[in-house]
């Protein structure tokens, strides 16, 4: 076995191979660029090696760099996470020649697999289902749109060397193929190096659903069950769970015995995932499709860690030593169900932009995977109350910054439950306990996807997010019983922060009472509040409950029983703003303003601030840069026109005309820099 590794990544996957490697006994080299100077990561390894600027281009994917720092400590293997140089082939064979072992697959299996192209032909080869499409060389944008018109429509450009959502366009016709070609090769060209793309047919009513693969250098090769990977946004994976609510038995014994063949005719070793494409119209399960195979650990493997109790981190280190797998095919069972939502930096309220900044409060759910720390007087937030468990994989801090260079995760939180409904109801209970700051999240877009029907009844798509919010995302929906029950609880809160204030020594004026009698407006409800012992009425009706809030907390705890209903509990992230509370939980951040009843009554203390209209500006909705302007001044537009291109994180994001009009003045351009806000140009 190794005595010290070195992990070539950086983030969440960095402290999770640390951690394994730790359990092992094993020594660990982080290496870290000056952007992760201060990363936990860093401090959470035995050494660490700085290897340059904060852009990958010059540290995390230098593969000299990466050799010198293990020749610098001594570390005998690499350990590559996830992305980065985990699957070029290339760097495994630098490795080998310096005698230091790479802890992932061999380099022709590399080689063979990750050019999306080759494995397509190999796949076929190997008599694996491959989705009807081109896998050659396209020459130009009309090249393009000849192979798309004799494949059909819809269509998928891919980057032949892509992966994680990046370098991927949907064609519905020819003027798609046209706008989207050229973004594709960028794409492919800024994030990998390679500008080749193919092109595919677009399975309708698609699932995405993926294998776990797991084998030796002895021959051995197993399949760990699937996970399903449907929810996606941007081809982005948002959501994925183990096992598939849609898989049955006989398909997955199926799937991975196709996936074992296809891994065994390219002398696969080490962990790596298969990824297919099923049809969601065929109940059979019978038409899935191989799409590609990703010759690394997974971001979203903690599931199916979580179902099969097998530590993926620490069979691939013992893979690479050398081990034979202590396990066999008939060893690999399925305990419960699992989840994993990623927590990214960006703004579902402002259509998913990237949000890029500091943390300046970041405070997960305490994770835990027994329920006995609890029963034995060490309450956990975040765990839920009798059987599951919480899991959080994060690579911040709070203080910490949100770097443009790299991916915009912010944590994977994963539970684990006896049943599916479970599972997701604990996601629900976790969420609503995380408090993240300083720059816009999606954790309310994800609790509104556990708590959505369509996700309960596991009838999934690609296309879910899509076809579920059309016009965006404004919140999760709130019961009429949710919102008195918030009603009661700004009502006791603002009665608790007056009372407070009066006890302060010259403060006031005489012991003067706090009025029990409230009107409290939430969004565009109005509530009026009379405070009680234990309880509240609110329009008239009775709610009893309990909220641990006092002055100072960020994060609180309540129960609610509206008119004698059924017990619900929430989580609460509870922010005073001016004179107005913002309250969130469950997938919905809610402002109330909150006025004693007497002085509430005239209409003119109520008044709310008109926005100003931004309609005649396009501002850049994200720090990035400025790709392309797609017009001029004095240029007419039409609703949905493209304007400008704008790259951040390495995805490009096409910005579109909203109204007809004419290109008055034009404020930045090509290359540059913008901030978030910056008005690139101006219509009349």
């Amino acid at each position: 076995m190794f005595s010290k590794i070195l992990i070539a990544n950086r983030g969440e996957i960095a402290c999770r191979v640390i951690t394994t490697a730790r359990k092992m006994g094993i020594a660990t080299v982080a290496v870290y660029s000056d952007a992760d100077a201060r990363a936990p990561f860093v401090k959470m390894a035995d050494e660490a090696v700085h290897i340059g600027p904060s852009p990958a281009a010059e540290s995390y994917l230098v593969p000299e760099k990466i050799i010198a720092a293990c020749k610098q400590t001594g570390a005998e293997a690499v350990h590559p996470g996830y992305g980065f140089l985990s699957e070029r082939a290339s760097f495994v064979e630098a490795l080998d020649a310096e005698g230091i072992a790479f802890i992932g697959p061999p380099a022709g299996a590399i080689a063979a697999m990750g050019d999306k192209i080759e494995s397509k032909k190999l796949a076929k080869e190997a008599g694996v289902n491959v989705v009807p499409g081109f896998v050659g060389e396209i020459e130009d944008t009309d090249h393009a749109v000849r192979i798309a018109n004799e494949i059909g429509y819809p269509v998928m450009m891919k980057a032949s060397a892509g992966g994680g959502g990046k370098g991927m366009r949907l064609a519905y016709g020819e003027a798609d193929v046209r706008e989207g070609f050229e973004s594709v090769k960028r794409e492919g060209l800024n994030s990998f190096g390679d500008d080749r793309v193919f092109i595919e047919k677009f399975i309708l009513n698609p699932r995405h659903i993926e294998i776990q693969i797991l084998g030796d250098q002895h021959g051995n090769i197993l399949y760990l069950n699937e996970r399903e990977c449907s929810i996606q946004r941007r081809h982005q994976k948002v959501v994925e769970e183990a096992p598939s609510p849609f898989v049955t038995p006989k398909m997955r014994k199926a799937m991975g015995e196709q996936c074992v063949a296809l891994a065994r005719a390219v002398g696969y070793y080490s962990a790596g995932t298969v990824e297919l494409i099923v049809s969601g119209a065929d109940p059979t399960g019978e038409s899935f499709y191989f799409l590609e195979m990703n010759t690394r650990l997974q971001v979203e493997h903690p599931v199916t860690e979580a179902i099969t109790g097998i530590d993926l981190v620490e069979q691939m280190i013992r893979v690479a030593a050398g081990e034979k797998l202590s396990m066999t095919q008939d060893d690999i069972g399925i305990d419960g169900w699992a989840i994993e939502n990623r927590v990214y930096a960006e703004d579902p309220y402002r259509g998913f932009l990237p949000s890029t900044g500091r943390l300046v409060h970041y405070s997960p759910p305490i994770p835990g995977w027994s329920e006995d720390e609890a029963v034995a007087g060490k309450p956990r937030r975040g765990v839920a109350r009798g059987t599951g468990s919480v899991r959080i994989d994060d690579g911040v801090f709070e203080g910490g910054e949100v770097s443009m260079f790299y991916d915009p995760m912010i944590a994977k939180l994963v539970t684990w439950a006896p049943t599916r409904e479970e599972a997701a109801d604990l996601q629900i209970a976790a969420l609503d306990n995380f408090r993240i700051t300083g720059l816009g999240h999606n954790v309310d877009f994800l609790s509104a996807i556990m708590q959505h029907p369509r996700f309960r009844s596991g009838e999934l798509t690609t296309g879910f997010i899509a076809e579920e919010y059309p016009e965006g995302f404004e919140g999760a929906a709130t019961s009429d019983e949710v919102k008195r029950i918030l009603a009661a609880i700004c009502a006791g809160n603002e009665f608790t922060l007056q009372s407070r204030a009066r006890t302060i020594s010259g403060q006031l004026d005489g012991p003067l009472p706090v009025t029990s009698e409230w009107l409290v407006k939430l969004g565009e409800d109005r509530f009026e509040v009379v405070l009680g012992a234990g309880h509240a009425t609110v329009d008239g009706v009775r709610v009893e409950g309990t909220c641990d809030w006092q002055p100072g907390m960020a994060v609180a705890e309540a129960t609610g029983r509206v008119g004698g209903g059924e017990e619900l509990r929430l989580g609460l992230v509870v922010e005073r703003q001016g004179n107005r509370w913002r309250v969130t939980t469950r997938g919905a951040s809610h402002s109330a303003l909150v006025l004693p009843l007497r002085l509430a009554r005239h209409e003119s203390l109520m008044l709310e601030k008109v926005p100003p209209d931004l309609s005649k500006l396009l501002i850049c909705p994200m720090p990035g840069m400025l790709v392309k302007l797609h017009v001029a001044e004095g240029d007419a537009v039409q609703p949905g026109q493209p304007l400008a291109t704008v790259e951040a994180m390495k995805m490009e994001n096409i910005l579109r005309a909203e109204k007809e009009g004419t290109i008055a003045k034009i404020n930045a351009a090509e290359g540059e820099s913008l901030a978030v806000d910056a008005v690139i140009l101006e219509l009349e």
